[in-house]
């Protein structure tokens, strides 16, 4: 087993080791999401703090971790008699991304049930992880069906096995933590309110410190043991107070003073439900107790409020997690001292404290500039002969109804496009690819009834075999890349639309956030196109990207499209099972070049040739409409939608349109 690196030896991120102690002292807490840039160090923290738990004492040869003085009725090994056990470390499990159902919860032998009758139950990820650490990396990119089940048993304490007729119970009580990178991708907001306390972190731009974290680093690859043996000390002494913290929690007081401190700091955050007061509160009581103190202080209730708010007072995936401080220091003041004579005695408390020092050896915008004519014949905004305007601010966005990709697919779960996916409903079985995780009993006895005679079956027991095993084949929906390629030249910005173009693709991103879409942005202005966003599962990139875009120039389609079929074709190499929505964004006009039009006609016709789905959102305006988007929509075998129609209650038809034309 490799040494891992120390939990004290990690410069800085006090945040995020505080966050990680105070569920260690107090699991009840709910886990810890770590939010923040790669290279951040939170990974090694998290595989640093298991090193500090103490050792649990289980029951010898159970499989779920019983505790031999309060075992679980309910064990599947059991029952166990109480009494003394062995002694373990805490452990450390690791939630992989591409992890199955059955491997989260465990799985019941299908062959063994059907042929011996016998229900033998096969422990998951969720029972090793009782009573230690269950760590998720990159929890961002795990599929939503894994998540909630995570997330559940987090909640209850317990994970819950229901399938073909077995059920199955265990205790499952561990910290959750996990990590992401929001570039990648955001959690679901009723997700995020899931886990107790956010932490963000970023690597630090003192030049000191990032020396300090080099010499560190470069001293355990050289020699980890004996990097570590020279903080053990500094580990034993964290150990230690994390027990003593432990042994002081049940004694912490919460008075109604503070109790009403962390009630009134939620409701002035408008923070929905009630899960963020007791989280507050539970997280207060971990202070005061890591801190050696009984009584929580205002202090205690400020640090809570930091850790548990943020994260919970997004109201759309394109609001940054934060809290405004002024504001939380006139709310504590306001209701300090308030109703300090008798505490809830069911309430927890809380304390304020800090982590062990660890350097021991230890879009705004808008232009006023009045337009020129550029050399499309379309007046341009005035400059130094560069005919660029600064950004405009998307107007407001609204609610569109589903752009679906035709057909069948097989990419990754999500809600946009029907394909075939391991949950959703039962439309028909194949024999099994490898390991059988959904049977369909009708067509495994279908398989196996032919054949009972010649099995030699003489009682009412079917005899079924390895070959008779019929996986159940299943319908659902499947997220999509939505690649968007947005006409910034100065065709756009002309007739003052861009505002009401970036609202449009801002309310298709806010529709590819919750149908859980791959987004990528390319735009094209002047004399080219660029890739303003590789595919992504970070909407809030993409946003941030066309806040600040910029308009003005010539009208390359062209070269945007050539460009984003380019982006489409490596795109399928990595990820070859996820069907691509193409939305086109632009008035049709094509300048710049010989031969614009035809040539915008020709590239349009290789998305046509691959079979891509795609949308043309008509942004021509005016008295005279020439219908080139139109036009440009016949070319990609497309359909074409204008602005207004892109809304929820105009485009009952656009779907329909998209699967007619590819038929």
């Amino acid at each position: 087993m490799s040494t891992p690196f120390p939990f004290t030896a990690v410069v800085g991120q006090e945040d995020l080791r505080l966050a990680l102690l105070l569920n260690a002292v107090s699991p009840a807490v709910g886990g810890v999401l770590v939010r923040g840039e790669k290279g951040t160090a939170k990974s090694t923290a998290v595989r640093a703090l298991s090193v500090l738990l103490p050792e649990v004492a289980v029951v010898p040869g159970c499989r779920f971790s019983c505790d031999p003085a309060a075992p679980d009725p309910s064990c599947p090994d059991g029952p166990h008699e109480a009494g003394n056990g062995g002694m373990r470390p805490a452990r450390m499990v690791e939630l992989p991304v591409g992890a199955s159902e059955d491997r989260l919860v465990g799985a019941l032998d299908i062959e063994r049930a059907l042929a011996e009758g016998v229900k033998a139950f096969e422990p998951g990820l969720l029972a090793d992880a009782h009573r230690g650490i269950l760590y998720v990396d990159e929890v961002n990119l795990l599929h939503d069906h894994l998540v909630d089940l995570l997330l559940d048993a987090a909640a209850m304490g317990a994970s819950y096995v229901e399938r073909e007729g077995v059920s199955v119970r265990h205790a499952s009580k561990f910290l959750l933590v996990g990590t992401m990178n929001p570039e990648e991708g955001e959690l679901r907001p009723q997700l995020l309110d899931r886990f107790g306390l956010t932490v963000e972190v970023a690597a630090s731009r003192e030049p000191d410190q990032r020396v300090k974290v080099v010499r560190r680093r470069l001293a355990y690859d050289d020699d980890p043991a004996g990097f570590a043996a020279r903080w053990a000390d500094e580990e034993s002494a964290v150990r230690q107070r994390i027990v003593g913290a432990r042994e002081l929690l049940p004694s912490v007081r919460l008075g109604d003073g503070a109790l009403r401190q962390i009630a009134a700091t939620c409701a002035a955050f408008e923070v929905d439900g009630m899960r963020a007061d007791i989280v507050m509160a539970r997280t207060a009581t971990a202070l005061a107790a890591w801190a050696g103190r009984t009584d929580v202080l205002a202090e205690d209730v400020r640090q809570a409020a930091l850790l548990a708010l943020p994260h919970r007072r997004r109201r759309n995936p394109f609001d940054a997690p934060g809290l405004d401080e002024d504001k939380l220091d006139e709310t504590l003041e306001e209701f300090s001292g308030e109703g300090d004579e008798d505490p809830d005695p069911d309430g927890p408390g809380g304390g304020g404290g800090q982590p062990p020092p660890s350097d021991g050896p230890q879009a705004d915008g808008g232009s006023g500039a009045q337009p020129e004519a550029g050399d499309d014949g379309e007046p341009q905004p005035s400059g130094a002969g560069s005919g660029e305007q600064s950004a405009a601010r998307a107007s407001e966005p609204f609610r569109t109804k589903v752009l679906s990709v035709p057909g069948l697919g097989d990419g990754a779960a999500g809600r946009r496009s029907r394909a075939r996916t391991e949950h959703g409903r039962t439309t028909g079985a194949r024999r099994p690819q490898g390991a059988l995780t959904k049977l369909h009993l009708a067509a495994t006895v279908q398989a196996a009834a032919p054949h009972q005679r010649a099995r030699g079956r003489t009682g009412r027991g079917l005899v079924v075999r390895r070959d008779d095993l019929r996986q159940a084949t299943r319908e659902g929906r499947e997220g999509n890349l939505v690649l968007f390629v947005v006409d910034a030249s100065g065709s756009m910005a002309a007739r003052q639309r861009m505002s009401a173009v970036k609202g449009a693709v801002l309310s298709l991103l806010l529709d590819a956030y919750q149908r859980r879409d791959k987004v990528g942005l390319v735009t094209f202005r002047g004399s080219a196109a660029e890739v303003a966003l590789p595919p992504t599962s970070s909407v809030d990139a993409a946003a941030a990207r066309l806040e600040t875009l910029p308009t003005g120039g010539r009208t390359p389609l062209a070269a945007g499209l050539l460009r984003a079929h380019e982006v489409l074709r490596v795109e399928r190499l990595r990820d070859p099972a996820r069907r691509a929505l193409v939305v086109v964004v632009t008035d049709g006009r094509a300048t710049g070049g010989p031969e614009p039009v035809a040539l915008a006609g020709r590239a349009a016709r290789l998305f046509a040739a691959d079979g891509v789905a795609s949308v043309v959102v008509d942004c021509e305006s005016g008295p005279v409409r020439l219908g080139l988007a139109g036009q440009l929509a016949g070319e990609l075998d497309g359909t074409a939608v204008t602005l207004d129609e892109l809304r929820a209650d105009s485009i009952a038809g656009l779907v329909k349109d998209v699967q007619r034309r590819a038929a």
